[in-house]
């Protein structure tokens, strides 16, 4: 019969992967205390948070949530667990550039989880590379005005013709008088 504990870690993760938009899986062996803090601080200023736990407690976690299983190349290992619950992207450029810091070997950004999508380390630093969500929206929108924009200086274009045909008119019938 398992623990209690167990039970209460499993709901505790069940509830935090209900709130959760994306989970990046990554391994932490040999990581200091200190660099430990530093990327769950990081983490957690852009909306995410960094949780350590069994790999078969967080696989039911995961279920109980209806979430897609992780692939077995991902839950092995001592794992860390980064839950994103406002930008993914934002997330992924914190554990993207903590894993290529020179200045660290113990952090492995592994894969994740989208959605219901399955993501390798490669499609994790390709989501790293996306603009915020900011700027996206600015680019989507920009692009949605572009063809009203252009449509008012068209429109704009015939009235100022007109306009500048009758002040030249204007000017030759005072030059006139």
């Amino acid at each position: 019969m398992p623990a209690k504990i167990k039970y209460e870690q499993v709901d505790l993760l069940r509830s935090k992967l209900e709130k959760s938009a994306a989970v990046f899986v990554g391994e932490y062996r040999g990581m200091t205390v200190a660099q430990s803090t530093q990327i769950r601080a990081k983490v957690r200023e852009v909306g995410g948070e960094l949780k350590i736990a069994k790999n078969t407690l967080f696989a039911i976690a995961m279920k109980e949530a209806g979430m897609e299983p992780l692939p077995s190349s991902l839950a092995v290992g001592p794992n860390v667990y980064a839950l994103c619950y406002k930008d993914p992207v934002a997330v992924a450029k914190v554990l993207r550039d903590y894993a290529v810091d020179k200045t660290q070997k113990a952090f492995i950004l592994k894969g994740g989880l989208l959605g219901k999508v399955v993501l390798s380390t490669a499609q994790v630093q390709a989501l790293a590379d996306l603009p915020p969500r900011e700027v996206l929206i600015a680019q989507t929108v920009r692009t949605i005005a572009a063809p009203l924009t252009g449509l008012v200086t068209a429109l704009s274009g015939t009235l100022r013709g007109f306009v500048t045909c009758l002040s030249q008119i204007r000017d030759q019938k005072e030059k006139a008088a």
